[in-house]
């Protein structure tokens, strides 16, 4: 697989760094290509699974290295990379049929699609980001744009239409996004989000505002009627900037097996703030869950797994590229930095499968 450097219309290299001299520019760009072409050689060989693979582990960490150039959303290799990935998944999705387990695929940042045999579930669904912020030396910030980086509303529609409900988390546009949530709307499928999520748009009224109640049960209709999925949405917060509405849901499908999704569930400041605690030590208690879509950051991730008490734990939220340089949160983890959990999740009981865009992996439950 070939990932091309930047070429203008005669050929020249592409400027993608203003702070860079041309030289070394086009270097990056030439060293995009060939890294991102080992980095897809290791994943297509050695495929997602628990415990990691080292050759995994070390495919990964190279693809940090890639997208922490603080340039790397315009760096065309970069982009060719991704939107081969995404349209690969969408090829997947189109073809492939479940008939025991769940097929679960990780798409853009914290987007998941999962099929059983009887329903498709999606889950904050984005085609990638159209900008990425650089911070300054004195901490200022100036936001760039990338719009060959999403992948073509095409792409998006062909996975859109496959799936049966989608779930949006909250609000920000790395997890709400128009243009995606019309085409769900549009073709008489339900939109599950918070009350916040595109207030304002013309589809607001037709997106669906479930109760937000701890462990309480509720009935939803897919495939028009047809279907009945059981759904718990959890009143998540992601306690920043004054707070957001997060919805964390639970979904059981007809086949029995259920799915967590936590969108940008965050409990900040922490250990001070401990009100969503209250229910996210208790899932346990009430329900079983099988598999649980993580964002990679959450400040005591070890603590929210060990509430669920998932079957099996798959990260999402990694390498945001709309995010500055150092919160394009790593493969690696940065947990020091960050004071997060991973290293410990990660050296728990709990199966933890990583993967990166366009990835998938098929979880077969055990016998109850």
């Amino acid at each position: 697989m070939c990932f091309g450097a930047a070429l203008g219309e005669e050929g020249a290299s592409v400027q993608v760094d203003p702070r860079l001299g041309a030289d070394d520019d086009a270097f990056l760009n030439r060293q995009a290509a060939a890294l991102l072409a080992d980095v897809a050689e290791t994943l297509a060989k050695v495929k997602p699974c628990a415990p990691e693979p080292r050759e995994r582990y070390l495919a990964l960490r190279l693809l940090d290295a890639v997208l922490h150039d603080v340039y790397a959303p315009n760096r065309p290799a970069v982009q060719e990379f991704f939107h081969r990935r995404m349209e690969q998944a969408a090829a997947e999705i189109e073809n492939a049929r479940v008939d025991e387990g769940a097929t679960i695929w990780k798409l853009y940042n914290h987007g998941f699609v999962v099929r059983t045999h009887s329903v498709t579930l999606a889950f904050d669904l984005n085609p990638g980001t159209r900008g990425f912020r650089v911070t300054g030396p004195k901490g200022e910030e100036a936001r760039v744009p990338c719009p060959g980086f999403p992948v073509p509303d095409e792409t998006m529609a062909r996975i859109a239409d496959q799936c049966d409900v989608l779930f949006i988390s909250h609000a920000h546009g790395d997890h709400a996004v128009e243009s995606v949530a019309r085409r769900f709307t549009e073709r008489g499928k339900p939109v599950i989000a918070p009350d916040t999520v595109l207030a304002g748009s013309p589809i607001h009224k037709k997106i669906t505002h479930m109760k937000r109640e701890a462990h309480t049960l509720q009935t939803l209709p897919v495939q028009g009627g047809k279907t009945e999925l059981r759904v718990v949405v959890y009143p998540g917060q992601q306690y920043q900037d004054k707070g957001t509405p997060n919805n964390v849901v639970l979904v059981f499908t007809p086949e029995g097996m259920s799915f967590a999704h936590n969108g940008d569930q965050i409990n900040d400041p922490y250990p001070e703030y401990q009100e969503d605690y209250a229910w996210i030590d208790k899932v346990r208690e009430h329900h079983k869950v099988d598999v649980y879509m993580t964002n990679c950051w959450g400040n005591d991730l070890f603590r929210d797994v060990r509430g669920f008490d998932p079957k099996l734990v798959l990260p999402g939220h990694e390498n945001e590229m709309g995010h500055p340089m150092w919160d394009r949160v790593p493969y690696w983890g940065d947990s020091e930095y960050l004071h997060i959990t991973y290293p410990q999740l990660k050296a728990s009981k709990y199966p933890v499968v990583v993967m990166t865009w366009g990835e998938s992996y098929h979880y077969q439950p055990a016998s109850r």
